[in-house]
């Protein structure tokens, strides 16, 4: 079974997801990994030992890391102890998004972008599943619309997804369960890859426009994000 978990990031300009695959035999070896992560900063940091590995939190030195905000290198720190931790691990990536100024043009009456990247994402996860003769169950952080995407995934399983690849899902099992993310250090995992994939897409696209950009803060970016990298199974953002 592949436990993976599912968490969001996004702006006004674009929606992302990721899912974090991760096989039963590593889920707690690896959710015990960030509890250590966690342990350390709570003994050289004075940080709660149940605080939360929350992406925007961590880069903007909220919450649990409030009082952290003059020490972005302690902060980036943590979050680079994550990212190796979820790299030691037998786990797969997928990041699926939408350009959602695109997708406004484009259609009058769209779904909204967290269901419609649901879909692409979930479309792959059933491929990645498949290809490893695996199934998967969806854990996701909790949101107002979980019984929309419980109904969602129950129509792909049945009849399948809409679109140019529709596909009917036959790997991954059971509903979309739905847990709070400071009840799940693999939610918490979930979504510190779906914040920095936000963060550097976000980066390169106003750097493509012309803006000025600090150039150690994207340097810092590109050296947490290699750390994932190898684990990424599938990448792709949806321009309509």
């Amino acid at each position: 079974m592949l436990l993976t978990y599912v968490d969001e990031s996004y702006s006004s300009d674009a929606y992302y997801i990721a899912a974090l695959m991760v096989p039963e035999r590593e889920a707690m070896p690896l959710a015990d990994a960030l509890d250590t992560v966690v342990a350390k900063a709570a003994v050289d940091h004075e940080v709660s030992t149940t605080a939360e590995l929350h992406g925007h939190d961590l880069f903007q030195a909220k919450a649990d890391w409030a009082h952290l905000e003059k020490k972005p290198r302690v902060r980036i720190g943590v979050y680079n102890a994550a990212f190796q931790a979820i790299a030691d691990h037998d786990v797969k990536i997928i990041l699926r998004g939408v350009d959602v100024a695109g997708l406004k043009r484009r259609y009058t009456n769209a779904h909204h972008p967290h269901s419609i990247v649901l879909a692409h994402l979930i479309e792959r996860v059933n491929e990645c599943a498949a290809s490893q003769s695996e199934l998967a169950l969806l854990i996701a952080d909790e949101i107002s619309e979980q019984d929309q995407y419980r109904s969602e995934l129950g129509q792909y399983q049945k009849v399948g997804t809409w679109g140019y690849r529709a596909t009917q899902i036959t790997n991954i099992v059971d509903t979309m369960h739905f847990a709070p993310s400071k009840a799940s250090r693999l939610v918490q995992a979930a979504d510190l890859i779906a914040f920095l994939h936000r963060r550097r897409c976000s980066e390169r696209a106003r750097k493509a426009k012309g803006h000025t950009m600090d150039e150690r803060a994207l340097r810092a970016n590109q050296k947490l994000w290699e750390r994932i990298m190898p684990k990424i199974a599938h990448q792709n953002t949806w321009y309509p």
